[in-house]
């Protein structure tokens, strides 16, 4: 089925703005664009990488090997929920690493990836714990896409261990390599000191 956009949405796309869209339109030089019958001016979405979003691919994280067995089961129910909806699963990806750390060697290959359409994730924070909406944003503009699936399940450990990486990481900046996990423990006793005391009042 084609899809089309209106001219504004051409120009937000590539950049430009409204008058410089209008003067291609007007120049022949944009491709699969016409006028419809109340003289809006719509566009063809072409979709060059030929991007089938029933193609998935799952992604699976936990920050911890202590949590590793938690990966399998994210992959059960990740493979249930796309096989119920019809999709193909092109790929499913297990990763070991803190939801804070923008290095993470499987993803970055995922991401590289145009073998899929759709990626599957249970939550927001497997996929990362911040920059989700950037990266949602790009790969809409590849047609492309995520799916969040949202199914409950309790996470604390899995955000004490990111908290404990992004503290460590600025200790590290702040006091060196040597002293900052003498800093790092003595920050994270300090909060389950205030946690505890918060619970009694």
């Amino acid at each position: 089925m084609k899809k089309y956009i209106q001219l504004r949405d051409y120009a937000k796309n590539h950049s430009v703005t409204y008058r410089t869209a209008w003067n291609r339109f007007n120049a022949g030089k944009i491709p699969n664009s016409f006028k419809d019958e109340n003289n809006n001016i719509l566009v063809e979405v072409i979709n060059e990488k030929n991007i089938d979003l029933l193609k998935v691919a799952i992604y699976t994280r936990v920050s911890s090997n202590e949590n590793r067995a938690n990966l399998d089961t994210q992959a059960i129910r990740l493979k249930q929920y796309s096989m119920a909806r019809g999709y193909q699963i092109i790929e499913v990806v297990k990763e070991v690493g803190s939801g804070v750390n923008d290095n993470r060697k499987k993803l970055k290959k995922l991401l590289e990836s145009d073998s899929w359409g759709t990626i599957v994730i249970e939550h927001k924070d497997r996929l990362t714990r911040f920059g989700f909406n950037y990266i949602e944003i790009l790969l809409n503009k590849e047609g492309r896409k995520i799916e969040v699936v949202n199914i409950a399940e309790d996470e604390k450990s899995d955000l004490m261990q990111d908290l404990v990486s992004i503290i460590y990481s600025f200790s590290a900046k702040m006091y060196g390599l040597r002293r900052s996990k003498r800093k790092t423990e003595k920050i994270i006793k300090l909060l389950e000191e205030d946690s505890k005391n918060a619970k009694n009042l």
